[in-house]
């Protein structure tokens, strides 16, 4: 394998023939973990794209010993069904895999104008990457998200697609105030030349978040942040995570990510920690009153209850909680 320019904790496992770096406009990075049958599947929904502009795509493995990822995904770059390569990540976590994939993308094509994030429990429609690509231009964003869409294994848990674990944050495309998840996302070059590295703070490498640190430190530099709801792609749901202790582990952890995020945000400013703290008490004292009126409108215990979880999840990371998920994320 060879190794990247400026980074021994990244290299190449190969690449796809005749790949012209400094024609591709769109990367698409993807990040895989012990998922060799699902990263199959959503690169075969990215060998679909129907679109003009040149892109490649990084397949970023983080499972840097048995490479099961890699090794299934790599024939599919060797006979040239796909333009791009797969890089090994050699330093586990979530913010290291995605770090990585930035970085090369940086390094290995020179001309990019958008990067795009897609996982690997995810699929993309056909005119997925063109409407991505379309919505920043036409909104003027640096940065744009898009919905998530979940698909659940058993239909009778389609009902779940309402509880704000699965949602999107927002219903219709346009300018917003902030993005939370890098699940579907694009991201300009100019973004990526201009953030500090590394991208994702690794403090949340194994919690998750590091996505959504991210995307609100742009947001304080100044960067325009859009919302695509056309540009769909389709999650696969586990049963597992339809289960209700999952479902009360994510809630609480979204209520420590988000302190956690918005310390960073206040930090060296006067009071930041006591203002963090006593929103943290104002929300736990009003999610009582939030949940009764989820549970009017909705008629689910399950959705009604996601405000007191959050708000408890807050106050706990005042004292050290953090569910780090990602350490062992085939069982998440």
């Amino acid at each position: 394998m060879n190794p990247l320019p400026s980074s021994g904790s990244i290299s190449i496992a190969g690449r796809s023939p005749d790949l012209e770096a400094e024609t591709i406009e769109v990367v698409v990075t993807l990040p895989t973990f012990k998922r060799p049958r699902q990263v199959l599947e959503t690169l075969e929904s990215l060998r679909r794209q129907k679109t003009t502009r040149r892109f490649a795509v990084i397949v970023m493995e983080n499972e840097a010993e048995t490479r099961e990822g890699a090794q299934a995904t790599l024939p599919l770059f060797e006979r040239g069904d796909l333009a791009g390569l797969v890089i090994i990540a050699h330093e586990r976590g979530n913010c290291c895999a995605y770090n990585a994939g930035w970085q090369t993308a940086i390094l290995q094509f020179p001309n990019f104008r958008h990067l795009i994030v897609i996982d690997d429990d995810e699929t993309a429609a056909p005119d997925w990457l063109e409407t991505m690509c379309r919505a920043a231009e036409t909104l003027q964003a640096d940065i744009v998200g898009a919905p998530q869409v979940p698909v659940f294994s058993n239909p009778v848990h389609a009902g779940w697609n309402q509880h704000p674990v699965f949602a999107p944050p927002y219903r219709q495309s346009g300018l917003v105030q902030a993005l939370y998840s890098s699940g579907n996302l694009l991201i300009s070059r100019k973004v990526l030349m201009t953030m500090e590295q590394p991208f994702l703070d690794l403090k949340f490498n194994f919690t998750g978040g590091g996505d959504s640190d991210f995307l609100s430190r742009a947001k304080q530099k100044g960067f325009r942040l859009g919302w695509c709801a056309e540009a769909k792609v389709f999650e696969t749901v586990p049963p597992r995570r339809v289960e209700a202790d999952w479902i009360r582990a994510r809630s609480l952890r979204n209520g420590a990510l988000s302190t956690l995020v918005e310390k960073k945000k206040r930090a060296g400013t006067p009071f930041a920690r006591t203002k963090v703290l006593l929103k943290s008490l104002a929300l736990l004292t009003a999610s009582p009153v939030r949940a009764l009126l989820r549970l009017l409108r909705t008629g689910s215990p399950a959705i009604a209850s996601y405000p007191i979880y959050v708000a408890i999840g807050r106050l706990a990371s005042e004292f050290g909680y953090a569910n780090e998920q990602y350490r062992q994320p085939e069982k998440n």
